[in-house]
């Protein structure tokens, strides 16, 4: 419990120490029978009984339980998550804790990358209490409702998940008003839709909503939610309705209690998705900050949160979990708010522009995971050392952002000489991948030799003491991972794709569905491991001669034996790839392509450097600066790409 406290902060320096003395005062005490309070208590009066005391101390229990109950069940569950966080992520590191306001409302808005572990994330290393806005359908489920009811979440009903099929087909109009003209084939307007719903066309996640209807096959929508500039679809495609829902209700709970100084946790995208790049943003985030000022006279904070993952769904991965400096509402624009109609709109899509300027600013974003992959490897052939997590964040920010800027300078159509140098970096991304090693164990393999044979190899590269220490890992690990961990995690493995597939089916954004997994794997090894316990203590109650206290240690050790089970076998699994590259060099073919990499990786690194000195200049602060403000910077990029597809 207390190292798992320690390193998050879930305690001030101050408040952890006292509960450490505190711990060992008392198991001191329960130690020594002369020093020990109760037993002194017993002795001076015999007439009480230990049952007395017993039977008061749980009354009292019951009465601080229920009378904190809900204080109580919030830091139990962050007591728990943390206990999660350790056991499936390798790290997580966290960046600009300082953005975040001490005291007050807060608002967390943060990217939804990773489903219910991004809520988890966001809970473990932020010092506030949080309630979360959720989705009435998550809180329907089990163990998910369960657990979002102890954190005080608060359900939200969304059209999506109730989304209707539309008859026939339409075709959307431009106009030079705020207002598309819908043409409908085939369509039921009249009968199916509604004032106030919106539709969508199938595939996309973005809904227009509907301001009125003049026949089956006639009506018109707002389009102050597309996106300037882009293209409207050439044909008639099919499309959803989605029905209105009455917020009114979660309004009120969400202001109430940031009226109290609470803090929330909203997922503006609406839902989770493993895109390389945010989805439109929900209007919600906007009403309730002007909610809250109109309201409350309280100009809530909106802190963004960037999650940033390696390897999401996979076991021991790592995240960077980033905030970023707070937007605040103009109060010069409440009038504008209250009058309502167009204005109100307005000032609510320019304060969702901020916000997603904010939230783009503590994420690296590119439009796709290729993009993605060669903003990562660029930044590690750049760096030259090894840089802490905020540098890497910014860097992999600069070369995503110069990338955008070269493809708009360029008009889509970038110079030969990026193409060039883009081509050679998949290539030697492609090529670590064959030969199983890492680009940091590179640079190391130029001081090996590799003109000796598999024997001298073998001798001079201290292969016997790796393959040595290997064996070692394998075998600590062995029997707590054949035993406690390898039944649960083949099984959770199945059930996340399992889940996988069927959430690909029914999602309208996701791409491989990749978000999920995860979620849906912490979610049955909560309900299998504690069941494989017991399976276990019932094994030894009924087939051992054991008694009971012994029976219970076991069973209570098995928790520290299952975590001990993943530390070795993390070590082991560490090892193996480091003895990879030795391996390799036994096999002359694997031989050659590893003693060309290093030359290799030198000569890309020069080629970036070089093409980065030759067009750097033209991206300004983003080459010359050493401190970026990177919210300023999302904002003129949202606002010249606007531009750009204006004139295209």
């Amino acid at each position: 419990y207390l190292v798992i406290m320690a390193p998050h902060r879930m305690l001030s320096n101050i408040d952890f120490t006292k509960t450490q003395l505190a711990v060992y005062f008392g198991v001191l005490i329960l130690a020594v029978d002369s020093i020990n309070p109760v037993k002194i208590f017993l002795h001076v009066f015999p007439s009480v009984h230990p049952w007395h005391l017993a039977t008061i101390s749980c009354l009292l229990i019951a009465y601080v339980f229920i009378s904190e109950m809900k204080a109580l069940l919030y830091f139990s569950m962050k007591i728990f998550f943390h206990s999660i966080l350790s056991i499936f992520f390798r790290e997580v590191e966290i960046i600009g804790r300082d953005n975040i306001p001490r005291y007050g409302p807060v608002i967390f808005s943060c990217n939804h990358a990773n489903q219910f572990i991004d809520a988890v994330n966001l809970l473990c290393t932020c010092e506030h209490k949080i309630s979360y806005l959720i989705a009435e359908k998550s809180w329907k489920r089990r163990i998910v409702g369960d657990m979002a009811w102890a954190l005080d979440c608060v359900p939200v009903k969304r059209s999506q998940d109730s989304a209707l099929k539309g008859s026939g087909e339409i075709a959307l109009e431009e106009s030079a008003s705020i207002s598309f003209k819908v043409n409908g084939t085939g369509t039921a307007f009249t009968s199916e839709i509604n004032v106030g719903d919106k539709i969508r066309h199938m595939g996309t996640s973005l809904a227009l909503k509907v301001e009125s209807i003049a026949s089956d096959t006639e009506m018109t929508v707002n389009s102050t939610s597309w996106k300037d500039g882009d293209a409207l679809p050439e044909s008639a495609v099919p499309f959803d309705i989605l029905k209105r829902i009455d917020q009114k209700v979660v309004y009120e709970k969400v202001l109430e209690k940031l009226a109290s100084g609470g803090a929330i946790g909203i997922f503006p995208e609406g839902g989770s998705h493993d895109r390389t790049d945010l989805l439109p943003l929900k209007v919600g985030v906007a009403l309730i900050a002007y909610s809250a000022l109109e309201k409350d006279g309280l100009n809530v904070p909106i802190v963004p949160v960037g999650l940033n993952y390696f390897r999401a769904h996979r076991f021991r991965g790592r995240v960077v979990v980033e905030y970023g400096q707070p937007t605040y509402i103009d109060p010069l624009t409440l009038d504008a708010y209250k009058s309502g109609g167009q204005e109100r709109r307005q000032v609510c899509n320019s304060l969702l522009d901020a916000v997603e300027d904010s939230m783009k600013s503590v994420i690296v974003s590119t439009p796709d995971y290729e993009t993605l992959q060669v903003v990562h490897t660029a930044r590690r052939l750049y760096q030259g050392k090894e840089l802490k997590a905020s540098d890497k964040q910014d860097l992999n920010r600069r070369f995503a952002e110069g990338y955008r800027r070269l493809m708009m300078l360029s008009e889509g159509s970038p110079p030969k000489e990026w193409l060039d140098l883009q081509d050679k970096i998949l290539a030697y991304d492609r090529e670590l991948k064959d030969l199983g090693i890492k680009d940091y164990q590179v640079p190391a393999l130029s001081n090996e030799k590799y003109e000796y044979d598999g024997d001298t190899v073998l001798r001079e590269m201290r292969l016997p003491y790796q393959l040595a220490h290997i064996f070692l890992m394998v075998f600590l690990a062995a029997i707590p991972a054949a035993f406690l961990n390898l039944p649960v995690g083949l099984l959770a493995r199945l059930y996340a794709l399992k889940r996988r597939r069927k959430a690909l089916r029914e999602s309208k954004v996701k791409i491989k569905a990749f978000d999920v997994m995860l979620t849906e794997k912490v979610l049955l090894c909560i309900v299998l491991v504690p069941s494989l316990w017991v399976f276990y203590g019932f094994l030894l109650w009924n087939f051992t001669d054991w008694d009971g206290p012994t029976i219970a240690l076991v069973i209570m050790s098995l928790p520290l034996f299952s975590y001990m089970g993943i530390v070795v076998a993390e070590a082991g699994m560490v090892d193996i790839k480091d003895v990879r590259p030795f391996v390799m060099r036994l096999f002359p073919s694997a031989r050659r392509r590893l003693s060309a990499l290093p030359a290799a990786r030198k000569d890309l690194e020069k080629e970036l450097r070089g093409f980065i000195k030759q067009v750097g200049p033209q991206f300004g602060e983003l080459y010359y600066k050493k401190e970026l403000d990177w919210k300023e910077i999302q904002r003129k990029s949202r606002t010249e790409s606007v531009v750009g597809k204006k004139e295209n």
